[in-house]
């Protein structure tokens, strides 16, 4: 066996003991909350700072984030005019087009971090933040807008709670000014960051629960946010002259599946949560199919 699917391989076995743990009652749906909650703030930000403080820095990097709202935008646009044409409800509109717009960057971190290993999570933690930054931002605005209230207020406090944020920007401060880790500090982050992708695809499968409804437009919202995805990191690829490890970031955040905030936008909004449940789900499974063969492809 090559040394690809050793290293990946793990990352699926992980996604099914989840859903397995699941099915036989000792996980429940809602322990995948849990779950991620761990991983989003303590776990996941104790990799962030490592990676960001000890990364060479580049002007290369200050592209990710402009890619990353880059490919929301224009995803945007193609879901609007896409789903306008569908004659949908506004709830089911609205979760259609977030859908399309949101990438799930989380479910591709563990194969990234797999794959390529600490060094890739600060070009994955810089796009993300592109990403994050759209989502609490443009993204409620479009539940917003679809939504039963129909508000137009963006609050901007949840992202800037946020700890991998604050995680990645005394990363940088820390790299910029040249300073070095103490022993029993890098020890204390090491320790706390191992268990990311060990509990991240734990999560996962606890959230896996797939129900084939508006089949049409679930194939829509893949092709946008999947395909579309795709063709949009490796255009902006090669605009931008990336190459290496930092292009096939840019390629795999770029087509990730379909976002978890999509569910969770649309429940906050009171959106189509069905359609957007279905969404997620469907696209957990082919994800666990096409990214790593996509990061094969890349290789």
């Amino acid at each position: 066996m090559s040394s690809f699917w050793q290293k990946i391989i793990p990352v699926v076995v992980l996604f099914f003991l989840g859903f397995i743990l699941k099915k036989i009652k000792i996980f429940k749906h809602d322990d995948g909350d849990l779950l991620l909650k761990i991983v989003f703030n303590v776990t996941l930000p104790a990799l962030v700072f490592l990676a960001i403080s000890q990364v060479k820095l580049s002007l290369n990097l200050l592209y990710l984030p402009l890619i990353a709202a880059l490919v929301i935008l224009i995803n945007y646009l193609v879901a609007s005019s896409v789903g306008k044409r569908l004659s949908l409800l506004p709830a089911t509109l609205g979760s259609f087009i977030i859908g399309s717009m949101i990438m799930n960057t989380g479910f591709v971190l563990p194969f990234i971090l797999a794959r390529y290993g600490k060094h890739a999570l600060a070009y994955y933690t810089i796009f993300d933040f592109g990403n994050m930054l759209m989502i609490f931002t443009f993204g409620y605005l479009i539940a917003m807008k679809y939504g039963e209230n129909g508000k137009l207020k963006i609050d901007l406090r949840k992202f800037l709670k946020l700890p991998p944020i604050w995680a990645l920007v005394l990363g940088v401060i820390y790299n910029l000014g040249n300073w070095d880790i103490p022993i029993a500090a890098e020890n204390i982050l090491q320790m706390t960051g191992t268990p990311t992708v060990f509990l991240t695809m734990l999560a996962l499968g606890c959230y896996f629960h797939p129900q084939v409804k508006n089949l049409r437009k679930i194939v829509l919202v893949f092709s946008i946010r999947i395909l579309g995805g795709l063709a949009l990191g490796l255009a902006f690829s090669y605009l931008f002259g990336l190459e290496g490890i930092l292009r096939d970031v840019v390629i795999i955040c770029s087509s990730a599946p379909v976002g978890y905030n999509t569910l969770v936008l649309s429940s906050l909004e009171n959106l189509d949560k069905d359609f957007a449940a279905s969404l997620v789900s469907i696209s957990l499974i082919m994800g666990i199919i096409y990214v790593p063969l996509l990061m094969l492809i890349l290789a």
